[in-house]
C-alpha cells in the first residue's frame, strides 16, 4: 500500500491498440499506477482486454475520466478531432495531460531532444510515431550541419494502424512536419505515410533524405549514433538500419521493433509513442 501512495495516479482514456499498450506498459512501470482505462464502448474489445488485465475501466470516456480524478497524469489515446474538448475539460483539473494524437496542440515533447522541459508542462504532445523515431535522428543531424529539404516517408503495418489512426493522416502529416520544421530549423519539409497490407506485417519504418549544406560525414555519423543510443534507453527495438553520409545529401532509416509485452513486433509505431509517452510520465513528478 505505502508503494502504490508513492506511484502517480493514472488514467488513460481510449481503449484502442495504443490504450491497452499503454496500460500493459503502465502496469509494468515501477512509477506509475493505473487507475482508469476509458472508452466509449462498453462492448469493444479494448476495454474488455484491460478489464482481463485487472484494470478498473469505464465506458463513460472524458466525462467519466474528469468524475474519477483527480489524476496526476491522464494519457490521451483517443483521436485528433477529440482532443481539443479533452484538454478543454482537464485543464481546471491540474491534471498532466500527455497527447498521443497527432493535434499539435500542447507543448511538442521528444524524448532525448527536450524531455528535460516536459515536467515544467501540463499539456504535452507527442507529436506522431514517425515524429518520435524520425526527430532524435533528423535534430542530431541539424546540430552537424545545415538542411535545407527534409524528406520522411513512415511506412507501418495496416494492422498496427486502428481507425483513430486512419482518420488522423491529414493531422498526422501536418503536426509531424511543423514538427521536423522546429527541431531541426528548416523549412522545406516534406512528410508521406505508407499503411502496407503486406503479409507478413512488415516492421515499423522511417526513411529520412536530407539535403544539406556544410555535411562533414564523421560528426554527422557520430550524432546519429548517439541519438539512436539515447531512443534505445526507452524503446529497445529502435535501429538505425542504414545511414549514407555524401557531400549535400544524407540518407538514413530507422525501424522500430515492438519488444516485450502484448504487441506484435511489426508494431513498433505504437511501442515507440505509447514508451515515450510513459517514460515522459514518470518523470512527471
Amino acid at each position: 500500500m505505502a508503494a502504490d501512495k508513492q506511484r502517480l495516479r493514472v488514467a488513460v482514456l481510449g481503449a484502442g491498440l495504443i490504450g491497452v499498450d499503454l496500460a500493459d506498459k503502465i502496469h509494468r512501470s515501477q512509477k506509475l499506477q493505473l487507475a482508469l482505462v476509458a472508452g466509449r464502448d462498453r462492448d469493444g474489445l479494448g476495454l474488455r482486454r484491460a478489464a482481463e488485465m485487472g484494470h478498473p475501466t469505464t465506458a463513460g470516456g472524458i466525462r467519466a475520466v474528469v468524475d474519477a480524478g483527480p489524476f496526476d497524469v491522464v494519457f490521451d489515446a483517443t483521436n485528433a478531432d477529440s482532443h481539443a474538448e479533452h484538454w478543454t475539460a482537464l485543464r481546471p483539473t491540474g491534471t498532466t495531460l500527455i497527447d498521443l494524437t497527432p493535434t499539435g496542440l500542447g507543448t511538442v515533447i521528444v524524448p532525448g531532444v527536450n524531455s528535460q522541459r516536459s515536467a515544467a508542462y501540463q499539456h504535452v504532445n507527442l507529436v506522431s510515431c514517425g515524429g518520435q523515431a524520425a526527430i532524435p535522428v533528423l535534430n542530431a543531424i541539424s546540430q552537424r550541419c545545415t538542411p535545407t529539404y527534409i524528406e520522411m516517408v513512415s511506412t507501418g503495418a495496416s494492422a498496427s494502424a486502428g481507425r483513430a489512426a486512419r482518420q488522423n493522416l491529414d493531422q498526422y502529416i501536418a503536426t509531424t512536419s511543423a514538427a521536423i520544421r522546429t527541431f531541426t530549423g528548416t523549412r522545406d519539409v516534406k512528410v508521406m505515410v505508407n499503411l502496407s497490407p503486406a503479409r507478413p506485417a512488415p516492421p515499423f519504418r522511417v526513411a529520412m533524405t536530407v539535403l544539406a549544406d556544410g555535411v562533414r560525414p564523421a560528426p554527422v555519423r557520430t550524432s546519429i549514433a548517439a541519438a539512436a543510443q539515447a531512443v534505445r534507453a526507452y524503446t529497445p527495438g529502435f535501429t538505425v538500419t542504414s545511414l549514407a553520409v555524401a557531400p549535400g545529401r544524407i540518407s538514413a532509416a530507422v525501424e522500430v521493433t515492438a519488444c516485450g509485452g502484448r504487441l506484435p513486433a511489426h508494431a513498433g509505431s505504437v511501442d515507440i509513442i505509447n514508451a515515450a509517452a510513459v517514460l515522459l510520465a514518470e518523470q512527471s513528478r
